[in-house]
């Protein structure tokens, strides 16, 4: 059976990374672990670090991170649906918003519930994911402002989620000013500029963050290390906290070309062929999973001869060469994952989770 591994030792360094940069430019920060599916034991890894402060997207996993931790700080990181309104109250302390009807539907419940609901009020800067239109900025938060059981505590953006639209001085700039805006106008505090995500930390460490984002919401960069502008590591990061262990179900030598006609295969592709490797065979290897669980291009074979070639439901063929290491049937492989395969195979229940120092 195929299984993730996460490397508690990888985790805190990344995590002891990040903490210390964080806290060297006076910025307040919380984990992202929607990437976590709610996993209970994973999370329990996370919270042991020491952060504070954890965001998600599915209320489930906020509940679960109560359940775990009740004074930690729970943000809901993306526009509430309104059927869940009532949950969002109970399990997060604070949430993302850009609907002025979704605010007065928390603004309902957060009285019901004799609460304060703490909101950050998305804007819109250029990557057309979640955000309210610049021009309607100031006009929203005057209503805001008058909604009973809310307490506005900052403004923030999305970048790169979307069309991968990467953020620059300029645009965290307008972000810094907007804030201005909104305080001199309404004569009000908004403690918060909510502009970092994991694209956004190679600008920190190149001293090009403007002074006034002062919040982060990072996931990518603590369980990859990833550095957004380079597609590759932040240096002194590891991109091997968590990894795909899969089994060797079937191994041959088979010719590189399929015979015969060539159709639609199931994932309505037609794969083209080139005629230098008509004659040609290799040794093809077979692992337990399939694009039931993560599509094959998210795979990084630790072994870099090893080649992912295309995956069916539940099996992904491999192109092994000559097969130099001695393959054999049984064998485990290991993979690095990128994060949305990771997050598929998070997500799997077929899928075995396990942690190891």
């Amino acid at each position: 059976m195929a299984y993730l591994k996460l490397y508690k030792n990888k985790l805190s360094q990344n995590f002891l990374f990040l903490d210390k940069l964080f806290k060297e430019h006076e910025i307040k920060w919380g984990i992202t672990t929607k990437l976590l599916c709610g996993h209970t034991e994973y999370l329990n890894e996370v919270i042991d670090l020491g952060i504070r402060e954890v965001h998600d997207s599915r209320i489930s996993n906020l509940q679960a991170i109560k359940k775990i931790d009740p004074e930690t700080l729970t943000i809901y990181i993306k526009p509430p649906p309104k059927n869940i309104l009532e949950e969002v109250v109970r399990f997060a302390d604070i949430s993302l918003n850009t609907e002025m009807a979704t605010l007065q539907g928390l603004s309902h419940e957060a009285q019901l519930q004799n609460k304060v609901h703490k909101v950050i009020i998305m804007i819109e800067m250029g990557d057309l994911r979640e955000g309210v239109m610049r021009e309607h900025l100031v006009n929203f938060y005057e209503k805001i402002f008058r909604l009973p059981g809310i307490e506005v505590i900052g403004l923030g953006t999305n970048l790169n989620c979307l069309h991968g639209v990467m953020p620059d001085g300029d645009k965290l700039i307008q972000l810094a000013l907007y804030k201005q805006i909104i305080e001199l106008t309404f004569k009000r505090t908004i403690p918060l500029i909510s502009g970092g995500t994991t694209v956004t930390i190679p600008l920190l460490l190149r001293n090009q963050l403007p002074r006034g984002v002062n919040h982060f919401r990072v996931g990518e960069a603590l369980f990859f290390g990833k550095n957004l502008f380079t597609d590759g590591l932040i240096d002194g990061m590891s991109d091997q906290v968590i990894e795909l262990f899969a089994q060797v179900i079937e191994l041959s030598e088979k010719p590189i070309v399929p015979e015969g006609d060539l159709g639609l295969n199931p994932q309505g592709k037609r794969i083209t062929v080139s005629e230098d490797d008509f004659g040609k065979t290799s040794y093809r290897a077979i692992i337990d999973v399939g694009v039931l669980d993560v599509q094959p291009e998210y795979l990084i074979p630790i072994d870099e001869r090893i080649k992912v070639t295309d995956a069916s439901s539940d099996m992904i063929v491999l192109d092994v060469g000559e097969n130099p290491n001695g393959m054999k049937v049984g064998d485990m492989l290991r993979f690095k994952l990128k994060y949305m395969g990771a997050l598929s195979l998070m997500n799997s229940d077929y899928i075995e989770k396990m942690v190891e120092v």
